[in-house]
């Protein structure tokens, strides 16, 4: 359907998140993976969504002298934000503890934005989920992170993984958000941009 829409555009993804790839293969899209260095800081006056939205947008910044005219570039970026901050990827397992003792018994948010790039137009989105954990012990949260080793995922959890099949009590928006692609936004952009261009 919107492949067939898509035949005469190159969609490149540039993410490594196997659970991205696997989106954009379940929408049934070709797609090419191109993965560039970007060192992702941004400034501390941003919040909420605007730290998910600058990263997006700075992991495009590589590619904007070789977009030809029929590419369409996705990047994105997931925060999760909590009392005020971001919570980003755990440096290491006592980290990966520390966030997800703060997310228990609480409720967060997942932030997810995505940036669409052409040589003649871009436009960045982002969705909210909310997030409520129940009480989890500390015997709970070490074997999560012994077993699964999240600290290649913001907020140190997988909500496909055990601690969100046992922890996760209310979910308010998209779970595919929350896995870290609003697919729902994806398709409809995607649809959009081609219907325009």
């Amino acid at each position: 359907m919107l492949n067939e829409k898509l035949k005469d555009h190159r969609i490149i993804l540039a993410s490594g998140s196997p659970r991205r790839q696997e989106f954009f293969k379940n929408l049934g899209l070709d797609f090419e993976i191109i993965l560039k260095p970007v060192k992702e800081e941004y400034p501390p006056r941003l919040r909420h969504f605007e730290i998910s939205n600058y990263l997006s947008q700075l992991k495009a910044l590589p590619f904007k002298d070789e977009l030809k005219d029929n590419d369409i570039l996705i990047t994105s970026d997931t925060i999760v934000w909590h009392n005020n901050k971001a919570l980003g990827k755990p440096r290491d397992e006592d980290e990966a503890f520390s966030i997800i003792k703060s997310l228990s018994n609480e409720t967060h948010e997942v932030i997810t934005s995505v940036c669409f790039t052409t040589k003649t137009y871009k436009k960045t989105l982002h969705a909210i989920t909310k997030v409520t954990f129940k009480d989890l012990t500390d015997e709970e949260i070490k074997y999560y992170i012994s077993t699964y080793k999240p600290l290649d995922k913001a907020g140190a959890y997988g909500i496909q993984e055990w601690i969100g099949q046992i922890g996760v009590t209310k979910l308010e928006g998209s779970y595919f958000n929350v896995m870290g692609l609003p697919t729902h936004l994806v398709y409809k952009t995607l649809n959009d941009i081609v219907e325009t261009s």
